[in-house]
């Protein structure tokens, strides 16, 4: 049978006297500062790394709740943004269907009115030049 005994080191036994000095300890805080900024600067985790170890801490049952939030969220957005879409193009295509034919009658009339104002005003300068003379838009009186 095997037997297990501790042996000794007399180098350690032995307690050699060392002067305690406290400037050996005052540089202890920054070294240990830097050290621990290395520590960070180690992990090269990256973002997806990261999200799929969540996958461990994170119950089933939550994660579940947690995805079909998330997809009704983004059902929700995507018929909306369709919507909207599909309501912008029936309003613009009415209005221009509409909207361009009216303008241009608008635009007619107005050129029509001035037309007419015009022919008026010459019609006046000529009868005011020659008073007696009768005027070829009018007809003869008799």
């Amino acid at each position: 049978m095997v037997e297990l005994r501790e042996v000794e080191d007399e180098h350690f036994a032995n307690a050699q006297p060392v002067p305690s000095d406290d400037e050996d300890y005052t540089d202890t805080d920054s070294e240990i500062s830097e050290e621990d900024d290395d520590d960070d600067v180690d992990l090269e985790e990256s973002f997806y790394e990261r999200i799929t170890a969540l996958k461990d801490m994170i119950p089933l049952k939550q994660r579940t709740y947690i995805s079909n939030g998330f997809s009704r969220t983004c059902n929700l957005f995507s018929k909306g943004f369709t919507l909207g879409g599909k309501t912008l193009w029936i309003l613009s295509t009415s209005a221009l269907v509409l909207g361009v034919p009216f303008a241009v009658a608008i635009t007619d009339e107005q050129q029509v009115a001035e037309m007419e104002k015009e022919m008026k005003m010459n019609q006046m300068t000529s009868d005011a030049l020659t008073p007696g003379a009768e005027s070829i838009l009018t007809a003869p009186q008799k």
